[in-house]
């Protein structure tokens, strides 16, 4: 690499300006969902600068041997924590600074993992804030994060923080908290959010699996809370991503402007053509259907009212995705990891293929369309002139075995190498 300049900026110098050449074998177009061959790469800065045939260039990375993507895009993690069977106990004894070290080491596991930009779509104490400035700041190692911060529940709703506390250990939490209960209520958490730092709002529509209570699938927003959320969100500009499994949570949700709803177990023809109407995106999460689904066998791993929706819940969410895809319902990447182990992200792929989406669309879903969903076609999503300088090599052709996905052996995040081996 050479050195380009060093940027003077109120009396410091910052980090150094490096241009950056590389010889992609095998380039992946985003918009054509088709590897170019043969192809020159060059990034000034954070951006790439040329993207055209190789002619012999002199370069800084060789990577003719490999198959170069758009750096990947997870549309649903939770940095701040990793499921496991103590984690009912664990958030008794945890601080804020033993969430944030966590996040920390996860993110930099999932940067590893090829993935460049990520959505988060709940945390706890913020520190997914802290974390998204930390990483800019070149302080801490991650992807790129957009994140909802706390998601914002009903009482008692899937993502009250209070669900499993004896009340007089968290009584009573409000809109600060994440939990609303009538309209004025719902935008003052839309707007807490805003104060807080977070880039876009997260609602639990419906029930879920893994939190202390007793349906998985329940509507638990009304139409006036949504409409107040969803009016303040767009005042704001943020999009509204919405956990949902049940069919009233999801249509209530789409009709009252979500951007995507999360896992869809229950969609059924009714949902897919208010979700193609409304130009709703679906984010599947498959590998968290199969790890709870796995984990539900195991005696004890889960609170019992927890284990019974994991075993009944878990296993429909690649049959509701297949037929959504199949349908025509955009479709973005998501694996909410956190749930499953950070770091596994790459395995959603292969998931995808087995429920009937080509290797070239799970491709896509990872770049170009999870990018659109985020609103950052201009800085994401392709290997294009003036975008971000974030680029993946692996070292099979993903087009004909996906499981290469899995093991990512090179990452340029903002032209920057940050994994290598």
């Amino acid at each position: 690499m050479k050195k380009k300049s060093l940027i003077l900026l109120a009396g410091l110098i910052t980090q150094p300006v490096f241009a950056l050449s590389i010889h992609c074998g095998h380039l992946f177009d985003a918009n054509t969902a088709k590897f170019k061959e043969n192809m020159y790469v060059e990034a000034d800065g954070d951006r790439f600068t040329k993207v055209e045939n190789y002619q012999n260039q002199k370069v800084d990375l060789d990577l003719s041997d490999k198959y170069c993507l758009p750096g990947l895009i997870d549309m649903h993690t939770h940095l701040s924590f990793q499921h496991n069977a103590k984690i009912y106990l664990e958030k008794y004894e945890s601080n804020e600074a033993d969430v944030a070290y966590k996040a920390a080491y996860f993110a930099e596991k999932t940067l590893k993992a090829g993935f460049t930009s990520v959505r988060d779509l709940g945390d706890s104490y913020n520190v997914t804030i802290a974390l998204k400035k930390a990483i800019a700041q070149g302080i801490a190692k991650g992807p790129r994060i957009f994140t909802a911060a706390k998601s914002i529940a009903t009482t008692g709703g899937h993502a009250d923080p209070s669900n499993g506390y004896r009340k007089s250990l968290f009584p009573n939490p409000g809109p600060e908290h994440g939990v609303v209960n009538g309209s004025a209520e719902a935008a003052q958490a839309v707007r807490q959010r805003y104060q807080d730092g977070a880039d876009l709002i997260k609602i639990t529509a419906t029930g879920g699996v893994l939190s202390q209570a007793a349906s998985g699938d329940n509507a638990q927003f009304n139409k006036d809370e949504l409409d107040s959320l969803i009016a303040t969100a767009n005042d704001y500009g943020f999009k509204v991503a919405a956990h949902a499994h049940g069919k009233e949570g999801m249509k209530r949700a789409v009709e009252a402007g979500v951007s995507s709803i999360e896992h869809g177990t229950y969609l059924d023809d009714e949902i897919i053509k208010l979700m193609k109407k409304h130009g709703t995106y679906l984010v599947p999460t498959l590998i968290a259907g199969d790890w709870v689904t796995e984990k539900s066998k195991i005696k004890g791993f889960f609170p019992d009212v927890v284990a019974k929706k994991a075993a009944t819940i878990g296993p429909k969410i690649a049959g509701s995705f297949e037929k959504a895809h199949k349908a025509g319902v955009n479709i973005a990447f998501g694996t909410d990891s956190g749930v499953s182990a950070h770091g596994d992200n790459g395995k959603e792929f292969a998931l995808m293929v087995k429920a009937g989406m080509t290797p070239a669309k799970t491709l896509q879903a990872a770049t170009l369309n999870a990018a659109t969903l985020l609103g950052q076609t201009n800085n994401l999503g392709s290997v294009e002139v003036g975008k971000f300088a974030d680029l993946v090599a692996v070292d099979e052709n993903p087009l004909e075995n996906i499981k290469t996905m899995e093991t990512v052996p090179f990452v340029l995040k903002g032209g920057k190498v940050e994994f290598s081996k």
